[in-house]
């Protein structure tokens, strides 16, 4: 493990490579005690280098190195230098050479799972970001793209199955029972995007026909005995080709696409080239085993990762700075195939809301930080949702302010420019810009400057002149990313950011009114995109025949927090009338949140046992969004989501000054008593009316009656008693499928109720086997509100069902009562606090990155009030005085406690 202190690596300090790697020939024998690495490499001077007397420097980590040959003469000990994580050679290279490196690495013990890994009885990669250094002696930066041949040497009854990148060019046997197998990827790549696998799994094959008329063999390779929960895995692929052909016209370039899946690995899944490795999370599905977000989780993922084969791999980054340039534009293409093969508005709900809950605390807290930073200390801590989810609302506000049309031909442009080279967040602008004719000098600084906007709007109706004049002034308070920077000497720029404002204009018949700008001869439209550039614009809207409410920031336009003074009835009126999804939604959300923030007000006043907080005309509002589900053209999955009351880390973000997670947790719970007490009979018709008794099917349809069916379920355990135990009992053992299995579960694990330990008791011993069901078993009890529920998660540390070094366990368990869980793990008395640090500890030594997502945890410690920070800070401060902590956990600590 690495121990030393953090050191900031910057932007600026970018050079090119002094050497390139043009070749890549792997020898990788998995003998009983270790794993022996051959690695040639055909290399050159780099031409562009700003040394062209530079040393050879290679990265290496955890590498026994056993021999090293230049032109095939062995170099000796003076004309090396071996250190921990660096090869440097002292002698004098020519222009162009082959280096040979003969390694021993012990994937058996790498429980960091970076690099060559066992996970049960099989051999996986992860060198994304710096694993490949953990395999071979390399220049492992994005900038340094080879072409690879890779051969792999095993036994061949413990590994049958021996994978690499690229495609097949020729298997054989070896003495002693062992076989080898090779493969050649005919495509320049940088390191990260290696990928092998040596392990018994069984394979789901099909193909794919492209439109060119080239066939694909599609496999997904999982576990022995998992075959029967490959099918919707497979079904996404496929979708997932056509969809990228259909809409920007890319095909896969490869003869083979395949994943494999895995169950310890530390992210969601990578898009090796060819080769994707998949956490199992995102792979096996079954009605019985997986919900219906399981099921679309997989499509998204699938097509995230293969549309990563052009935008990432065909196209790469020329250094980890522009991470986003590849995460945020395949997010955003999965986010767009999202909307076209699920519901488009729920599916930007969704996103929305995962903004809210962790991006914007991001932007506030202490890792702050813009989609391209120009500085880190450890690569690993920024894969975050700033990089990943705000970067693909940037990439949307493109397509927003120039079009379909023109992204599309910006994207071919970027292409045609850049295919086979590592560049930059500038070079993927570029191509937007020239492609559609626009000046984007100013909207980059979307990509340099840290923090969620302020948007403040403000209308006027002029009833004389017909005039709706819209004011619009953009604010961008400081953050700790400029106070960070500035500490290094770094002073940042900032200025107002170009973002496009959709807007439209409602009229009191809930009519969206043709849009005619001052200065304009005729309407062009109901719904206009305004390109706001100024600190301070306004827009004149003529011939307004009387006040409208202005429907804004139309689909989330722009990453930023919308102040607008919209009364109770304006927001009444956009939820009944807007015919845009998002701001259907995000009035409903609007008002539930006013009607919460004066009830936390309340409640820490000691005056909210009365709910005379809550308007009698909120339960109204809501009845007439149930029956909307109803209706001609009703969309179920549509209404569930508008009748989910905002989140309580939403809620604590809402709120400017001091948080108190008990009043926002009783505040929330009793209007959800308040809505099911007045809506009761209508909870109980839906949920009759809801059931769904054809054959089981993840598609939208059925999702959706499912979704808001428990949904209802959800508000009526709220009030029945004894009552509500049963009906949730009785759901759970009559459910066919466990999108209704975890509904009844959650339910019941928020009830204190005699059905709860039985039910919970006997989903474990029905699921025990299945990794991933035992996962939803542990998160439903980390999420519990129920007293005692922090000691119950602690005591499940020493269950059997869990372990330490599984990343999925630690996220269900772990990651899930800090992040989801803030009433238990903000709780008065600091336990919730040293229960993390606790899990910090012990995992940091073996698995430093996801020890550092749970430390994340403490971001917002500040929020609260004296004594939870007192706690916090105490706990921070223990973490950090460990003599032997990882760069990971280091920087996220070091930050928490400087902010």
């Amino acid at each position: 493990m690495r121990t030393d202190t953090p050191a900031a690596i910057f932007l600026s300090d970018y050079t090119p490579p002094a050497f390139l790697i043009d070749a890549v020939d792997l020898d990788i024998a998995i003998l009983e005690e270790c794993t022996r690495v051959t690695a040639r490499l055909v290399m050159r001077r780099n031409t562009d280098s700003v040394d062209p007397n530079a040393s050879l420097v290679l990265d290496g980590e955890d590498l026994e190195l056993e021999s090293i040959m230049l032109n095939g003469l062995r170099l000796t000990q003076g004309e090396f230098v071996l250190n921990r994580d660096q090869l440097i050679l002292h002698v004098e290279l020519p222009e162009a050479f082959v280096l040979e490196t003969v390694s021993r690495i012990d994937p058996d013990k790498n429980t960091q799972l970076s690099g060559l890994y066992r996970s049960k009885d099989g051999y996986f990669t992860q060198c994304e970001a710096q694993g490949f250094r953990r395999i071979t002696w390399f220049l492992d930066r994005p900038d340094v793209m080879a072409k690879y041949t890779v051969t792999i040497h095993a036994d061949r009854q413990r590994f049958p199955v021996l994978l690499s990148n690229g495609n097949p060019v020729g298997t054989g046997s070896e003495d002693g029972g062992r076989h080898w197998a090779k493969w050649v990827d005919p495509f320049r790549k940088p390191a990260y995007l290696f990928a092998m696998v040596a392990g018994k799994l069984d394979v789901l094959e099909d193909e794919y026909v492209t439109r060119s008329g080239r066939k694909v063999r599609c496999a997904v390779y999982v576990e022995p005995g998992k075959l029967d929960q490959c099918g919707h895995a497979m079904a996404a692929i496929k979708k997932s080709m056509k969809w990228d052909e259909d809409v920007f016209g890319l095909e896969m370039d490869l003869d083979h696409y395949m994943i494999v899946a895995v169950g310890d690995f530390n992210m969601g899944a990578m898009e090796n080239k060819g080769l994707n490795i998949f956490n199992t999370k995102y792979v096996l599905a079954r009605q019985d085993t997986a919900t219906d977000t399981d099921f679309q989780n997989i499509d998204r993922v699938v097509a995230h990762e293969y549309f990563h084969n052009w935008t990432g791999n065909r196209v790469t980054c020329r250094d980890w700075f522009q991470l986003s340039l590849k995460e945020g534009l395949t997010v955003f293409r999965d986010q767009q195939f999202g909307m076209d093969v699920h519901s488009a508005g729920v599916t930007r709900i969704q996103e929305v809301r995962l903004l809210r809950a962790a991006q914007f605390p991001e932007d506030a807290g202490p890792m702050a930080h813009p989609i391209r930073p120009a500085s880190y200390a450890e690569i690993n801590n920024f894969y975050t949702a700033t990089v990943y989810e705000k970067g693909a609302e940037v990439v949307r506000m493109i397509h927003t302010l120039i079009g379909p049309e023109a992204f599309r031909a910006g994207m071919d442009l970027y292409f045609a420019r850049h295919d086979g080279q590592a560049v930059t967040c500038e070079d993927f602008v570029a191509a937007m810009q020239d492609a559609a004719g626009a000046d984007f000098a100013q909207f980059k600084r979307w990509y340099n400057q840290a923090g969620t906007p302020r948007l403040i709007a403000r209308g006027e109706y002029h009833a004389d002149s017909r005039r709706f004049v819209l004011k619009l002034e953009q604010h961008y308070p400081p953050t700790a990313y400029e106070k960070r920077m500035e500490s290094q000497g770094r002073l940042l720029e900032r200025g107002p950011y170009h973002m496009p404002v959709v807007v439209a204009l409602v009229d009191a018949q809930g009519e969206a009114l043709p849009l005619r700008l001052a200065g304009e001869a005729s309407a062009q439209g109901k719904e206009r995109v305004l390109s706001l550039r100024d600190a301070r614009e306004e827009f004149i809207f003529e011939d307004v025949p009387a006040a409208p409410v202005p429907s804004l920031l139309r689909g989330f336009s722009a990453p930023v927090v919308l102040d607008y003074p919209y009364s109770e009835a304006e927001l009444a009126h956009l939820m009944a009338h807007d015919n845009d999804a998002f701001n259907r939604w995000e009035a409903g959300q609007r008002l539930a949140t006013d009607i919460l923030l004066a009830g936390i007000a309340a409640l820490k006043a000691d005056a909210g046992d009365t709910q005379s907080w809550i308007p009698a005309s909120y339960a109204e509002a809501v009845r007439r969004v149930l029956a909307s589900a109803f209706a001609d053209g009703g969309d179920p999955a549509l209404v569930a989501e508008a009748m989910a009351l905002p989140s309580e880390v939403i809620l604590a973000e809402a709120i400017a000054g001091e948080t108190d997670p008990d009043a926002i947790h009783a505040a929330r719970n009793a209007l959800r008593r308040h809505l099911a007490q007045a809506l009761r009979e209508d909870f109980e018709a839906a949920y009759e009316r809801l059931k769904v008794t054809a054959p089981y099917s993840p598609e939208s349809a059925q999702a959706g009656a499912r979704a808001l069916r428990n949904a209802c379920l959800s508000y009526l355990t709220e009030i029945e008693g004894q009552q509500a135990g049963a009906r949730a009992a009785a759901q759970f053992a009559a459910a066919d499928n466990m999108s209704d299995t975890m509904a009844a579960l959650s339910a019941l694990a928020n009830l204190d109720c005699p059905e709860r330990e039985p039910a919970l008791a006997d989903f474990f011993a029905r699921w025990k086997d299945e990794a991933l069901v035992v996962d939803k078993w542990l998160n439903v009890q980390a999420t519990s509100r129920l007293p005692g529920t922090g000691a119950r998660v602690r005591e499940l540390l020493a269950h059997p069902a869990f372990d330490l070094k599984n990343p999925n366990k630690v996220y269900s368990l772990v990651r899930a009562f800090c992040a989801a869980n803030p009433k238990h793990f903000h709780a008065a008395d600091g336990s919730g606090y040293r229960f993390a640090a606790d899990v910090i500890l012990a995992l940091d030594p073996a698995n430093p990155q996801v020890a550092a997502r749970i430390a994340r945890s403490f971001d917002r410690w500040r929020k609260f009030d004296a004594g939870r920070q007192q706690h916090a800070r105490t706990e921070l401060q223990r973490i950090q005085a460990e003599g032997a902590l990882s760069r990971d956990v280091a920087e996220v600590v070091g930050k928490a406690l400087a902010d």
